[in-house]
């Protein structure tokens, strides 16, 4: 069913973007050139008539036009230069407001983003029971970020994350990152602390404004663990139009995977395991201003001393995998991103966890979803943003389950999501969706959601 309606999804997509790129983006182009030609054209003739003396009031009259032509060209190439501002924002793998530090001279650096989400659901499920789901109305995150730039080599940076308001009603309070920097040089600097996994978009780039959708996708979700983060060291950098991040982390624990997932497995870094270690790295490369596409690799052994029956160790090899792409040109966003998990000894786990049948955990997980939106505000001045949006998702966890286990459906999801973002400004962000959410089994709900963020 996976990759049926990977084929599927994608060419829905694609159409979808055709209809949204293809007409402005040829319009744009000869616009420009037309524009182009005609100032150049327009300048020739003032220097003919400047030579020749002509009369005061003609020279004043095509003066106008250039000035009128030139603003013109100016407010068709102003789309660029916002996708050039938004990437000089972002340092170093993180999102605007947690790089806020390296944009400092030295010193205290605060910062920070929250989230509210509404979520409305049906009240039933696509089989016709009752969905039994509850409508929540829930402050998601409210995070503070505290960086230290003791000079211009050495740079602390820390995220702390306050969830779901309170510390009561699972609420909780959590350190997200918290790490040293050593910037030697724009080729080489060393990382050591709490770190995020350097995997997907989202899992670094989490801050509302930075994503389309009310919600976080399934696939950086469930696959790549969003917010994901452990403990360890590495090296990063810019390569010309290249960079990179690779660091040596502590490996999940497996006892945390279930048929949803990984999620359960991250150890956060507290007084997390590390008889397994793992190895993460990732590369990205930037075509041009705008475009920008990559992968990356997580490999480690998530066992972490799990022994079956016979005492015999558990060793539960995890690699997962990802590829992306961004581009932003003029308003127009799409964004990409697929992902696939492969386990070993999973039915050892299984047993070792006491999990029968559907409850397996998946030998191979598979994800993948496309988005794109359009601000049709792109080309007024100022910051307001206005964007419709379109994501397009299909996960499964349990795309391949040991001999002897069965796949329930459920964990195969396929997600519709149609929305529309409002950002008033750069640092404040409303999103408004309806997912169409369906799965094997039968059992997808529906739902309606409202998110306001912010960062700064």
């Amino acid at each position: 069913m996976f990759r049926r309606s990977l084929r599927r999804g994608l060419g829905v997509i694609l159409i979808v973007a055709m209809g949204f790129a293809a007409p402005p983006v040829a319009a744009d182009e000869d616009r420009v050139e037309r524009l182009e030609r005609e100032l150049e054209a327009l300048r020739a003739t003032v220097e003919a008539l400047q030579a020749e003396q002509a009369d005061a009031d003609r020279l004043a009259e095509i003066d106008r036009k250039l000035d009128v032509l030139a603003a013109e060209l100016e407010d068709l190439k102003v789309g660029e230069a916002a996708v050039v501002a938004t990437e000089e924002a972002m340092a170093y793998g993180l999102a605007p407001a947690a790089s806020k530090v390296y944009r400092t001279e030295t010193g205290l650096s605060i910062g920070g983003y929250g989230e509210a989400l509404l979520e409305v659901f049906d009240s039933t499920r696509d089989d016709g029971q009752p969905s039994d789901k509850v409508d929540t109305f829930d402050l998601l995150r409210g995070v503070l970020y505290f960086g230290y730039k003791f000079d211009e080599s050495f740079v602390f940076n820390s995220e702390i994350e306050f969830e779901h308001s309170s510390t009561d009603q699972e609420g909780s309070a959590s350190v997200e990152f918290a790490y040293v920097d050593w910037l030697w040089r724009a080729e080489l600097n060393v990382r050591g602390g709490l770190l995020l996994v350097p995997m997907g978009f989202v899992n670094e780039l989490h801050e509302p404004t930075t994503f389309l959708g009310a919600k976080r996708s399934e696939t950086e979700s469930r696959i790549i663990p969003t917010t994901w983060r452990e403990n360890g060291v590495g090296i990063h950098g810019d390569l010309g139009g290249f960079t990179y991040r690779t660091y040596l982390v502590n490996g999940f624990d497996a006892s945390g995977f279930s048929s949803s997932g990984l999620r359960g497995g991250r150890q956060k870094g507290s007084k997390a395991k590390a008889e397994d270690m793992a190895w993460v790295g990732r590369v990205d490369w930037t075509a041009t201003p705008g475009l920008i596409a990559g992968a990356s690799v997580y490999v480690g052994d998530s066992g972490q001393d799990l022994v079956d029956e016979s005492e015999r160790s558990i060793g539960v090899g995890t690699t997962i995998w990802e590829v992306h792409a961004d581009w932003r040109w003029r308003g127009l966003q799409i964004r990409g991103l697929w992902s696939v998990a492969d386990l070993d000894d999973v039915a050892e786990l299984n047993e070792a966890l006491g999990y029968q049948g559907g409850d397996s955990v998946g030998e191979r997980m598979e994800g993948a979803y496309v988005e794109i939106g359009y601000d049709f505000l792109s080309r007024r001045p100022g910051s307001q943003a206005l964007i419709p949006y379109l994501r397009w998702e299909q996960v499964d966890t349990q795309a391949e389950v040991p001999a002897g286990y069965a796949r329930k459906g459920s964990t195969d999801v396929e997600v519709l999501t149609l929305g529309l973002a409002y950002q008033p400004i750069e640092q404040l962000i409303l999103k408004i969706d309806w997912q169409d959410r369906e799965d094997a089994a039968g059992t997808g709900v529906d739902q309606f959601n409202v998110g306001l963020g912010y960062i700064f």
